[in-house]
Protein backbone atom coordinates (compact mmCIF):
# COMPACT_ATOMS: atom_id res chain seq x y z
CA UNK A 1 0.00 0.00 0.00
CA UNK A 2 1.40 3.38 -0.94
CA UNK A 3 1.24 6.38 1.32
CA UNK A 4 -0.75 9.37 0.05
CA UNK A 5 1.47 12.21 -1.01
CA UNK A 6 1.40 15.32 1.14
CA UNK A 7 0.94 18.58 -0.68
CA UNK A 8 2.49 21.56 1.07
CA UNK A 9 1.12 24.93 0.11
CA UNK A 10 3.41 27.92 0.43
CA UNK A 11 2.07 31.03 2.11
CA UNK A 12 1.12 33.86 -0.25
CA UNK A 13 4.17 36.07 -0.66
CA UNK A 14 2.93 39.65 -0.97
CA UNK A 15 1.60 42.02 1.66
CA UNK A 16 -0.91 44.80 1.14
CA UNK A 17 0.42 48.34 0.94
CA UNK A 18 2.02 49.63 4.16
CA UNK A 19 -0.72 52.29 4.02
CA UNK A 20 -3.19 49.49 4.81
CA UNK A 21 -2.38 50.03 8.50
CA UNK A 22 -3.59 53.63 8.20
CA UNK A 23 -6.72 52.57 6.30
CA UNK A 24 -7.67 50.00 8.92
CA UNK A 25 -6.92 52.41 11.78
CA UNK A 26 -9.07 55.16 10.23
CA UNK A 27 -11.93 52.72 9.62
CA UNK A 28 -11.68 51.49 13.22
CA UNK A 29 -11.68 55.06 14.55
CA UNK A 30 -14.77 55.89 12.50
CA UNK A 31 -16.52 52.85 13.96
CA UNK A 32 -15.91 54.15 17.51
CA UNK A 33 -17.32 57.64 16.85
CA UNK A 34 -20.99 56.65 17.45
CA UNK A 35 -19.99 54.91 20.69
CA UNK A 36 -18.30 58.05 22.01
CA UNK A 37 -21.23 60.17 20.81
CA UNK A 38 -23.66 57.95 22.75
CA UNK A 39 -21.49 58.25 25.85
CA UNK A 40 -21.41 62.03 25.49
CA UNK A 41 -25.21 62.10 25.30
CA UNK A 42 -25.46 59.87 28.37
CA UNK A 43 -23.18 62.26 30.25
CA UNK A 44 -25.04 65.39 29.11
CA UNK A 45 -28.46 64.01 30.04
CA UNK A 46 -27.23 62.35 33.26
CA UNK A 47 -28.54 58.91 32.32
CA UNK A 48 -26.16 57.17 34.75
CA UNK A 49 -24.33 58.01 37.96
CA UNK A 50 -20.87 59.57 37.48
CA UNK A 51 -18.95 56.44 38.49
CA UNK A 52 -20.68 54.48 35.72
CA UNK A 53 -19.79 57.17 33.15
CA UNK A 54 -16.15 57.10 34.21
CA UNK A 55 -15.99 53.29 34.18
CA UNK A 56 -17.68 52.94 30.80
CA UNK A 57 -15.55 55.73 29.31
CA UNK A 58 -12.34 54.10 30.59
CA UNK A 59 -13.33 50.72 29.14
CA UNK A 60 -14.32 52.33 25.86
CA UNK A 61 -11.05 54.25 25.60
CA UNK A 62 -8.98 51.11 26.21
CA UNK A 63 -11.03 49.06 23.74
CA UNK A 64 -10.88 51.78 21.09
CA UNK A 65 -7.14 52.27 21.57
CA UNK A 66 -6.49 48.55 21.07
CA UNK A 67 -8.80 48.37 18.07
CA UNK A 68 -7.26 51.44 16.44
CA UNK A 69 -3.59 50.70 17.16
CA UNK A 70 -3.06 46.95 17.63
CA UNK A 71 -5.59 45.39 15.24
CA UNK A 72 -4.29 47.18 12.07
CA UNK A 73 -0.74 46.08 12.89
CA UNK A 74 -1.87 42.49 13.45
CA UNK A 75 -3.97 42.47 10.26
CA UNK A 76 -0.99 43.79 8.28
CA UNK A 77 1.16 41.02 9.71
CA UNK A 78 -1.38 38.36 8.67
CA UNK A 79 -2.74 39.59 5.31
CA UNK A 80 -1.00 38.18 2.26
CA UNK A 81 -1.84 37.63 -1.38
CA UNK A 82 -0.27 36.20 -4.50
CA UNK A 83 -1.15 35.46 -8.10
CA UNK A 84 0.38 32.62 -10.08
CA UNK A 85 -0.38 31.39 -13.58
CA UNK A 86 -2.78 28.86 -12.05
CA UNK A 87 -4.43 30.49 -9.01
CA UNK A 88 -5.10 33.51 -6.81
CA UNK A 89 -4.05 32.98 -3.18
CA UNK A 90 -5.08 35.09 -0.19
CA UNK A 91 -4.75 34.93 3.57
CA UNK A 92 -6.83 37.41 5.57
CA UNK A 93 -8.18 38.07 9.03
CA UNK A 94 -6.85 39.08 12.38
CA UNK A 95 -8.70 36.99 14.94
CA UNK A 96 -10.13 34.36 12.60
CA UNK A 97 -7.85 33.78 9.65
CA UNK A 98 -8.99 32.57 6.25
CA UNK A 99 -6.92 31.15 3.40
CA UNK A 100 -8.45 31.16 -0.07
CA UNK A 101 -7.23 29.65 -3.31
CA UNK A 102 -9.14 30.41 -6.50
CA UNK A 103 -8.03 28.56 -9.63
CA UNK A 104 -7.58 30.90 -12.59
CA UNK A 105 -9.86 28.61 -14.62
CA UNK A 106 -12.72 29.61 -12.27
CA UNK A 107 -12.22 33.40 -12.60
CA UNK A 108 -15.28 35.15 -14.02
CA UNK A 109 -14.63 38.86 -13.37
CA UNK A 110 -11.95 41.06 -11.87
CA UNK A 111 -13.05 44.36 -10.33
CA UNK A 112 -11.38 47.30 -8.60
CA UNK A 113 -13.03 49.29 -5.83
CA UNK A 114 -11.90 52.53 -4.17
CA UNK A 115 -13.83 54.10 -1.32
CA UNK A 116 -13.24 57.69 -0.14
CA UNK A 117 -10.58 56.72 2.41
CA UNK A 118 -8.93 54.40 -0.12
CA UNK A 119 -8.74 57.28 -2.61
CA UNK A 120 -7.33 59.61 0.05
CA UNK A 121 -4.55 57.07 0.75
CA UNK A 122 -4.03 56.03 -2.90
CA UNK A 123 -5.30 52.48 -2.28
CA UNK A 124 -7.66 50.09 -4.05
CA UNK A 125 -9.28 46.70 -3.50
CA UNK A 126 -9.23 44.02 -6.20
CA UNK A 127 -12.13 41.57 -6.17
CA UNK A 128 -11.82 38.34 -8.13
CA UNK A 129 -15.25 36.82 -8.70
CA UNK A 130 -15.15 33.10 -9.26
CA UNK A 131 -17.56 30.30 -9.96
CA UNK A 132 -17.47 29.29 -6.31
CA UNK A 133 -20.10 29.06 -3.63
CA UNK A 134 -17.55 30.56 -1.21
CA UNK A 135 -17.81 33.89 -3.01
CA UNK A 136 -15.26 36.28 -4.42
CA UNK A 137 -11.62 36.48 -3.43
CA UNK A 138 -10.73 39.97 -2.22
CA UNK A 139 -7.27 41.51 -2.19
CA UNK A 140 -7.61 44.67 -0.13
CA UNK A 141 -5.48 47.73 0.50
CA UNK A 142 -3.23 47.61 -2.56
CA UNK A 143 -1.46 50.69 -3.90
CA UNK A 144 -3.41 51.92 -6.92
CA UNK A 145 -0.58 51.03 -9.36
CA UNK A 146 -0.27 47.54 -7.87
CA UNK A 147 -4.04 47.07 -8.15
CA UNK A 148 -4.00 48.18 -11.80
CA UNK A 149 -1.12 45.81 -12.63
CA UNK A 150 -2.84 42.98 -10.73
CA UNK A 151 -6.08 43.44 -12.68
CA UNK A 152 -4.18 43.57 -15.97
CA UNK A 153 -2.18 40.43 -15.11
CA UNK A 154 -5.24 38.49 -13.94
CA UNK A 155 -7.12 39.47 -17.08
CA UNK A 156 -4.19 38.36 -19.24
CA UNK A 157 -3.75 35.04 -17.42
CA UNK A 158 -7.49 34.29 -17.36
CA UNK A 159 -7.73 35.12 -21.09
CA UNK A 160 -5.08 32.56 -21.99
CA UNK A 161 -6.41 29.89 -19.63
CA UNK A 162 -8.80 27.39 -21.15
CA UNK A 163 -11.56 26.75 -18.65
CA UNK A 164 -15.27 27.04 -18.28
CA UNK A 165 -15.31 29.33 -15.20
CA UNK A 166 -18.46 27.66 -13.96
Amino acid sequence: MTEPSVVTMAEPAWRPSPKAKQLWAINAALMWLPVFAAQALALIFHWWPTWIHVTVLALTLVSAAVHITVVPLWRYRVHRWEISNTAVYTRTGWFTQERRIAPISRVQTVDTERGPIDRMLGLATVTVTTASSAGAVTISALDQDTADHTVARLTEIAGTNVGDAT
